[in-house]
């Protein structure tokens, strides 16, 4: 099939609410060198799309000016220097933006093939939270079978990732979330137990479930009013890994002593910056060892909901709500 020279996307018409997004027409991007151009058939809605649109999180030089860090679909065209796949190609990426488009470029290092039995919106669900969750609570968190894990925002998109990565790879599992029903669906994906964080201490709890001994890991996305029980959720070697800032970035009166006598570790990142070599050595990683999982049928991406393209602001003042468990997702086509 032919690559037209326009295609549909959403713009942002300023930086603003979900209403300032709106469907537009313009020039269809070119696969530069290490690129493939993909027909785009899902994307996913991510927390970065929102901060973006309100203005906080641009895009980085030489990015898409576009919404949208992952999408799916089928090989276009296929650019200088570029292999891996051909024309026709499933394939799914991490974008460095673009995704809410009929068409979108991604380095070829970004991308991985459908998982067996995979359709286009499962597909798409995949990449933002595998390579965050991997590259965060594994390489960086250093997470190994027999160890405890704590994770907030259990039924996020990168919640509900990490507590079945986690537990595939042998780790205990604990996760918060914001009501009983929430806390229900942590435990079904395979943590052993959830914590409703709006009636309980989740310090508390972790003392109680581990029997004083704390977690060896935990990925945080609140910040702010959770440093310090994070510190004192952790274990002796423990490993704090931040990132993101949803409850703000500031911590009043943090104490430092825990993190000496404890000999702690206090980490974060944000996927987006890193360069495309850093993207491909956790893109192969994921390859190795996590695509096998999705190959046999285990770890499948939760879906909550999915809208068209057009209607990109609801799913967007879905995210917002925090009322999803999983992924929030767009359809073309």
């Amino acid at each position: 099939m032919p690559v037209p020279q326009t295609m549909t996307h959403i713009q942002a018409d300023g930086a603003g609410g979900p209403e300032v997004l709106k469907l537009a027409t313009g020039p269809v991007p070119a696969a530069g060198d290490g690129e493939i151009l993909i027909r785009v058939e899902a994307a996913g809605v991510n927390r970065p799309d929102v901060a973006q649109r309100q203005g906080s999180y641009p895009p980085p030089p030489g990015a898409s000016p576009l919404l949208g860090l992952e999408v799916s679909g089928e090989v276009a065209a296929i650019g200088p220097n570029a292999s891996g796949f051909k024309i026709g190609d499933k394939v799914c990426a991490l974008t460095n933006g673009g995704g809410y488009a009929e068409f979108c470029t991604a380095p070829t290092d970004q991308c991985l093939p459908w998982p067996t039995g995979y359709d286009a919106v499962n597909a798409a669900a995949l990449p933002e939270t595998s390579f965050t969750v991997w590259a965060n609570v594994f390489q960086m968190g250093r997470l190994a079978a027999g160890e405890k894990f704590l994770v907030h925002g259990g039924t996020s998109g990168i919640g509900v990732t990490a507590i079945q990565l986690a537990h595939e790879f042998g780790a205990t599992v604990y996760a918060t979330a914001g009501s009983d029903d929430k806390c229900a669906a942590c435990v079904r994906l395979g943590a052993d137990a959830a914590i409703n964080y709006r009636d309980k201490d989740f310090a508390a709890e972790i003392r109680t479930l581990t029997g004083g001994k704390g977690v060896d890991v935990i990925l945080d996305m609140v910040g702010g009013p959770y440093i310090q029980r994070d510190i004192r959720s952790l274990g002796m070697d423990g490993r704090l890994v931040l990132i993101a800032f949803l409850g703000g970035s500031v911590a009043e009166k943090f104490d430092f002593l825990q993190i000496m006598t404890k000999r702690l570790t206090i980490t974060g990142s944000t996927m987006r910056p890193r360069t495309t070599a850093q993207k491909a050595a956790i893109a192969a990683d994921l390859r190795a060892r996590v695509w096998p999982v999705l190959n046999a049928g285990r770890c499948p991406p939760v879906i909550h909901a999915t809208f068209p393209l057009a209607q990109a602001a609801e799913a967007h003042r879905l995210m917002e709500s925090s009322a999803h468990i999983g992924k929030i997702m767009l359809t073309l086509g």
